[in-house]
């Protein structure tokens, strides 16, 4: 197993680790209502999932 031979900088740890970013939450408007919702999901305020009224809101 490989083991480092020498202890890794504090600024190139940070600097690895400045790629981890997350992404924002990709939403698109509800045909319905034309509220946000997550695609392949059904509103969270009228409760319509493809044309269909899914939950009782």
């Amino acid at each position: 197993m490989a083991v480092p031979k020498r202890r890794m900088s504090r600024s190139n740890t940070r600097s690895r680790r400045s790629q981890w970013k997350t992404t924002a939450v990709q939403t698109q408007p509800c045909p319905q209502c034309k509220s946000a919702k997550l695609p392949h999901t059904a509103c969270g305020v009228c409760g319509q999932y493809n044309g269909r009224q899914v939950v009782a809101v």
